[in-house]
């Protein structure tokens, strides 16, 4: 029967304290130092994003449906007409093309008469408020 020496007994404490050594986690501490004007440009932000799609602006719909055909749709459009503002909105559970940002209802029925001639399906978006 073979006994175990001091040195053996040393190694194999010294390789258990580093196995244990190496497994801790240290946690850093971090402090962010934040300019209050960012807060204040944030909230400024956020009305403005909440803004957007309430205004008193008419809007033309060229299309409803999918993501990928309102993409299609949207590129399509834009290749073809650079002068008008148009862009996709999500309404739950489809995607809508909008184009235009007219001021009057006069101004946009113009407009929806000249993009029916392409798009059947386009309607006159109301502005809410």
């Amino acid at each position: 029967m073979k006994f175990i020496n001091e040195k053996d007994i040393l190694k194999v404490s010294l390789i258990i304290l580093l196995f244990l050594n190496f497994n801790k986690v240290v946690a850093q501490e971090v402090s962010v130092n934040q300019d209050p004007k960012f807060e204040q440009l944030l909230n400024e932000k956020r009305k403005v994003n909440s803004s957007i799609t309430i205004n008193n602006r008419y809007k033309i719909q060229l299309f409803n449906g999918s993501s990928e055909e309102s993409k299609k749709t949207l590129i399509q459009f834009k290749k073809e007409n650079k002068s008008y503002d148009a862009t996709i909105v999500f309404s739950t559970p489809l995607y809508k093309v909008w184009v235009g940002n007219f001021k009057t209802r006069i101004e946009a029925e113009r407009n929806l008469a000249v993009l029916k001639k392409k798009y059947p399906n386009a309607i006159l978006i109301k502005p809410n408020k």
